[in-house]
């Protein structure tokens, strides 16, 4: 069940706030997420075979575009065999469809017609999709320097587009303000719906593994992959599915670092930093909501916090695209991950690949 991670309120579906209205604290899977091997429902689309994994509310219908069910290959890098899940391959080309299903789910339980979101592209376009799939009009706020093609993604679906002058931040501060007017705020940066979908993947992962990955690098932000992923697994640790975690090594823009800088310094809370620019739009959060929950994930796991200059993080996209995977730039970053990580990891090992290389043609081009 969803509730208060402050005062423990269970979350008002027909409200539909993104804060509680009681305390002000941000809401979360308090006490995780319920995996039964043998409530599985192999005769249901993608992701939805773990729907009574998804703690989804009473009369929640099931909202699809072919979400999950990703490939999940084998390539050798550094002298060692990794696999990669391809999440690139997803309906709207990233991870976020997993956990726009969901919340797609949860709007309509909720009776929810009209929401807001904003986005520098992959989140946004996945959200306009869902949302124009079940009728649900939509509003998305975008950073005005956010990739076109992301851009039009999001407009091809209908929804309607906000361009914000200025950093990532105030797209974000935009936003609040159509909410503080009466809007539903649908964020996947706030609201921890979308997780429960994203843990599909660790769902998936053993599935198509036979066991539990040792590790697994994944790029991170605000942290929803990383937060989905480690739900999935706990729960599968909590029914007896695997014995341990596996670990989490999270890897960060050096311009967009906070975790990172938090980690080495052995802090429980993560302060923000200065904005920037990176070429890993995606992961370009000067302060992740739920920081202090990603660090505990990590360190829950014996994983770690790795960062990346832009030289690495496009030489990493070159060498996945030379090996056939056509991912995103910011998906770039775990390559750079292996590469700090040789020789040192524990295999099997998993890279996520978060979005497709189709979001930013004109960079992923050779020079």
């Amino acid at each position: 069940m969803i509730s208060c991670r402050g005062c423990g309120k269970p979350f008002p579906i027909a409200e539909f706030p993104h804060r509680c209205p009681v305390c002000g604290a941000l809401y979360g899977f308090r006490e995780g997420l319920h995996y039964d091997p043998d409530q599985l429902q192999s005769n249901l689309p993608g992701i939805w075979k773990y729907r009574s994994a998804f703690s989804l509310p009473d009369g929640a219908p099931l909202v699809t575009l072919g979400e999950g069910s990703t490939p999940l290959i084998q390539e050798e890098f550094f002298g060692e065999q990794i696999w990669f899940k391809l999440e690139s391959l997803n309906p709207t080309g990233s991870f976020k469809d997993r956990g726009s299903a969901v919340l797609a789910s949860w709007l309509l339980a909720g009776d929810i017609r009209t929401a807001v979101e904003d986005s520098s592209g992959n989140a946004g376009a996945s959200f306009a999709a869902y949302t124009s799939r079940v009728g649900i009009q939509s509003k998305v706020f975008i950073p005005a320097y956010a990739a076109g093609p992301k851009r039009l993604q999001i407009e091809s679906f209908g929804s309607e587009v906000v361009p914000i002058p200025g950093p990532r931040s105030k797209a974000a501060e935009a936003v609040i303000e159509e909410v503080k007017a009466g809007a539903v705020y649908a964020s996947h940066a706030y609201l921890p719906q979308g997780t429960a979908g994203i843990a599909s993947i660790a769902y998936e992962l053993i599935d198509q593994l036979g066991e539990s990955p040792g590790t697994i690098l994944l790029p991170v932000g605000h942290g929803s992959l990383l937060l989905g992923i480690a739900l999935g697994f706990d729960a599968l640790l909590k029914s007896g599915v695997i014995p341990t975690r596996p670990r989490l090594i999270a890897v960060q823009s050096a311009v967009y670092n906070p975790l990172y800088q938090a980690f080495a310094a052995g802090s429980k809370t993560v302060d923000p930093v200065p904005e920037g620019n990176t070429i890993a739009e995606g992961v370009a959060i000067a302060d992740p909501y739920h920081g202090s929950e990603v660090l505990k994930a990590i360190r829950e796991s014996e994983g770690m916090v790795l960062q990346a200059a832009d030289d690495q993080i496009m030489a990493g996209m070159r060498q996945l695209a030379y090996h056939g995977i056509y991912a995103e730039i910011t998906s770039g970053l775990v390559w750079e991950g292996l590469r700090q990580l040789a020789g040192k990891l524990v295999g099997p090992t998993v890279c996520i690949i978060s979005g497709n290389g189709l979001k930013n043609p004109s960079t992923v081009a050779s020079p």
